[in-house]
Formats: C-alpha cells, structure tokens, sequence
C-alpha cells in the first residue's frame, strides 16, 4: 500500500484545492468554482470516486452542523462540513475505530479575511492531499474494524470540525483506538534559507491526559508513567512502523501535545480521552503561513503550491498509512494488564487478558525500555496470557501488545500494580 502512495496524485490534490481560491470556513458555500462549499464538493466526489473503485464499500458523506455567531471566530450562522469517508470493518465484532484527518479551511493574516485569495497548499492542502490519498489506495483493502478519513472544517476558527467529530464520536460511544492529525506536513524547507531537512517529519503527543481522572494522576505520579500516556504510545507506534515501511525517513519523537503554544484537530480528541496525535514537518517555513499574498524586500509571501515539496510529502503519507494500516490489521490491545507485587523480587512477572473487541490474538509480546529510554528497547514474544522475566521492574518499563500471524502489532499496554 506505502508503494502505491503517489507523488504526483498529492500534488494534483493540491492544485486543485488551491484552485478555489479561498477555502475559509466563512467563505461561500452555493459559487461552483471558489470558496469552501466548492472544494467541499470536490474532496466528496473524489471520495465517491474511490468508493466507487473500491467496490463500493467506502461510504462517503458530508456531516454537517450548524454555528452560531462566538464573538470570537465565527461573526454569522454558519453551516459546516466534515467530508468524511468510512471504511467498514469486515468483523462485526471488532467495534475499533481509527481516524486520520486534515483541515480543509485555509486563511491569510487577518483570521476573518473570508474573500482574499488564501491559497492554503501546504496549511492545509497538504493534510488533505494526505487524507485523499490514503482514502484511495486503502479503500481498496479489507480491515477487521473502521477507518475514517476526514477533511475536517473550521480548524483556523478554533478546531470547530475537529471540535464537533470528537464530541459525535464521544456521544456515539465510538471505540477510538487513535487519530492521526496531518497539519502542514508538505514542505521541506524551513523558514530560514538554510533549513532544508527532506528526511524527518515530526509526531507531537500529550505526555499526560487531558482528561485525566485523580486517580490515574495518582497512579502515573506512582509509576512515574509522565512519558507513558496512550497518545505517547501511539506516537512510539508511528516512529516503529513508519520507518519500518518509509526506509530512510525518520519520525521524530516530539514530547509535547502541539508546537510550542499551539494546537491542532488532534487536541480535541485529546480532551474526549482518545489517544490522538499530530503529524507536521520539520521546520515550518512562516513566510508561507497564515499570509496575505504579496512580495516584500523581493520575498515572496503566501502558501502556495510551488513551496510544497511533494516527494516529502509522499514519505509523509506513507508513515500515515503505515501506522494506520498496521494498527487496523492488528488485533486489539490485551485488557487488565498487570504487574504482580505482592513479592519482593528482581524478575517481573506480567499477566493479562485477550482483547475485548474482535478476534483472538495470535499471541502477545512484551515490550521493554530502559526509563531513559524513548523507544522500546527489547521484545518478548509470548503465548498465553503471563510472562514471568528475568529483568527488574526497577529499572525497566514494560508493556504488553497482541500480535496476528503476520505480526502486526496492537498498542502496547502499560501494566497496573496488582497483587
């Protein structure tokens, strides 16, 4: 599937999302050629177009709600827009969801600028380009449980799409396993001449819970499990398998929720207890960021296509597809994973419980780092449900996964202290 990921398909993408001129979330809605509900369209009909080469099996819709004026953001009634398409599981009992999104509404300096040209190629055509092109090439393949691809709206006017899906999907009782954020992920180049770095792409994730009870803040102080949060886990996930698929390219390990004071449509998500993660490149390049469009000192301005690089952004998709296609294929995580301390020992001795969702695992494997360690360092592969090791828990983290016969992994599970 990471082969079939196409360069010149993601820049196509963004020609033609760049080709509406503006996609402001308070841009028009009915014009045919420019505005939000013009690329709205565009992005449903080509998600038809790969349901439609796909058997049919991909279900294409655009979910829509209503806003009201914030005194902030949004100064009129609004209709939105997330343009989703849903992959359904092949296995009825496998009720896991897995959600990779980017935002279709781009803008210029002044936040509420809804008719200047704001080209939005790379924040966030490229995202989208991200979304699309995973829709299509996956949408081909057969999973256990679901996968959404979502071009949400409304991200530059405070995560409003990202906002309204997290809460659906909450109240719904959706069993969101990960979201995978994609937010300006196509440029190569920073914003300094000299920052040229076409080799990593960055993975942010909240080290503790947004949502996080006193109880879990009292175990995770216990353990000192700061750097072990389930987004944590999926963003350890996404480094494993992308550079596994994406030979050469590295994802780099980001241990905060978002840029630094910043956020995106993965926070949201964050706060309704999902693991949730963001995609971005390496160096941002400011010139051709939230722009109005213009030259100045003989410097350009303004996101535009020619500034993505487009075999960047290939790589990009392929650690996205990777790690959701793994993710999906795999069964689901074990359940009440636990560390026995009832004696005093220099072994640990782990024990767990099959999945709760979908089929039965092949069998498990433990996992272990070093506590300075960023990635696991060791695997255990098991059958059955305890593992008794000859390592201390002193001085190692562990965590238990389940694997299918092909060896693709859940995420892994931090145990509890049991007795």
């Amino acid at each position: 599937m990471v082969g079939e990921i196409s360069a010149d398909r993601l820049k196509d993408d963004i020609y033609k999302l760049v080709s509406f001129g503006t996609r402001h979330t308070l841009s028009d809605t009915k014009d045919k050629k420019r505005g939000i509900g013009a690329a709205r369209r565009w992005v449903e009909d080509e998600f038809r177009k790969y349901s439609k080469a796909g058997g049919g099996r991909l279900k294409v819709e655009q979910d829509t709600f209503t806003l009201k004026p914030d005194g902030r953001r949004v100064d009129v009634k609004t209709l939105m827009a997330n343009v989703m398409a849903t992959l359904p599981g092949t296995d009825p009992a496998d009720n896991r969801v897995f959600i990779v999104s980017g935002h279709l509404d781009s803008r210029v300096t002044d936040v509420m600028n809804r008719t200047a040209d704001a080209p939005g190629a790379n924040d966030d055509g490229s995202g989208v380009a991200v979304v699309m092109e995973m829709a299509r090439v996956m949408s081909k393949q057969k999973f256990p449980c679901t996968l959404v691809f979502v071009a949400v709206q409304g991200e530059e006017q405070s995560l409003l799409g990202s906002g309204y899906l997290a809460k659906k999907a909450k109240a719904l009782n959706w069993n969101v396993v990960g979201m995978l954020n994609n937010d300006i992920v196509g440029n190569s180049h920073g914003h300094d001449p000299d920052l040229h770095d076409p080799n990593h792409v960055r993975v942010f994730s909240e080290g503790v819970p947004a949502n996080e009870t006193p109880e879990q803040a009292q175990l995770r102080r216990q353990l000192s499990a700061e750097n072990d949060s389930p987004s944590r886990q999926l963003a350890r996930y996404a480094k494993q398998t992308g550079e596994q698929y994406v030979p050469g390219h590295t994802v780099a390990l980001e241990y905060r929720p978002d840029r630094f004071l910043r956020g995106g449509d993965h926070t949201p998500f964050n706060q309704q207890g999902y693991a949730a993660v963001r995609f971005s490149e390496m160096n941002e390049d400011f010139t051709h960021q939230h722009q109005d469009l213009r030259t100045e000192n003989g410097r350009p301005y303004g996101d535009l296509p020619e500034y993505v690089d487009y075999e960047y952004l290939r790589k990009n998709t392929g650690v996205n597809l990777a790690t959701m296609a793994s993710l999906a294929l795999a069964p689901a995580a074990p359940t009440n994973v636990g560390v026995l301390t009832a004696n005093l020992t220099n072994r640990t001795e782990l024990k767990w419980e099959a999945p709760a969702t979908g089929r039965k695992p092949a069998g498990y494997v433990v996992l272990m780092r070093e506590t300075t360690s960023p990635v696991w360092q060791q695997r255990f592969p098991v059958q059955g449900l305890t593992a008794d090791l000859p390592h201390s828990k002193d001085n190692y983290i562990f965590a238990v996964a389940a694997v299918d016969e092909q060896g693709h992994e859940s995420l892994p599970v931090l145990p509890r202290p049991v007795r």
